[in-house]
């Protein structure tokens, strides 16, 4: 692979999304705030790194998968942040769920530097994150979304360029708001499953091949 890839934030979607970046065989740089879980990744041949600014010196593409607005803000821009080590010409994939305004405002800030930078949220939970077929939505320029595609396409199964930057991110709460809505009606449904006195497991088998099924009713119910 050509493009020197590095990774930012190893949790419950980041080590998964990392580890198929890996199998795929792009050289990989990773840094997590925990260090200690950078240790996995080292295993299966990833080099760690001191700082996001130290990844961001040694990487063409640099992927953020961090928490929240205010972790990506100081990952990207803080006191060692990427914009502290990156190089001119690089790609910035933040694929975090966060605000779509401050996306936007991140990306000219990145642009300043001839940095480019996507909105690539993503969807399909960890079980999606370690098989490798989660849902991508992008936002920024198709030409970046060309660069990244091999990148995109080592993690994801549905990839879907949705328009201009921060179009991504809106397109994740769009998202959200269908899944917690799907999750309030689940409540209700397994509530009125008690009442009623039913096996709960058993009603789940049951409606979850009708068409009250989903993806969220399939892996969430049972935890549920």
């Amino acid at each position: 692979m050509s493009e020197r890839v590095g990774f930012i934030g190893l949790g419950i979607m980041g080590r998964g999304m990392a580890l198929n970046l890996l199998k795929a065989g792009f050289p990989l740089r990773v840094w997590n705030r925990t260090a200690a879980r950078m240790d996995e990744l080292a295993a299966d041949g990833a080099q760690p790194c001191a700082s996001p600014a130290e990844l961001a010196g040694q990487c063409d593409i640099i992927i953020t998968c961090v928490s929240d607005t205010p972790d990506v803000e100081a990952v990207l821009l803080g006191e060692n942040g990427v914009i502290a080590g990156v190089q001119a010409g690089a790609l910035v994939i933040d694929m975090s769920t966060i605000s779509p305004q401050a996306t936007q405002s991140f990306a000219e800030k990145l642009a300043a530097k001839d940095v480019h930078m996507l909105d690539a949220p993503v969807s399909g939970g960890s079980e999606g994150a370690a098989k490798g077929t989660l849902s991508i939505m992008i936002g920024g320029d198709a030409a970046d979304v060309e660069r990244a595609m091999p990148v995109f396409q080592a993690m994801g199964k549905t990839i879907t360029h949705v328009g201009g930057t921060g179009a991504g991110q809106t397109v994740k709460l769009v998202n959200q708001i269908l899944v917690v809505g799907s999750m309030q009606s689940m409540a209700e449904a397994l509530l009125f499953a008690q009442a009623g006195g039913v096996d709960l497991e058993k009603t789940l088998a049951a409606v979850s091949g009708g068409a009250g099924g989903s993806w969220t009713l399939s892996n969430r119910g049972p935890q549920l």
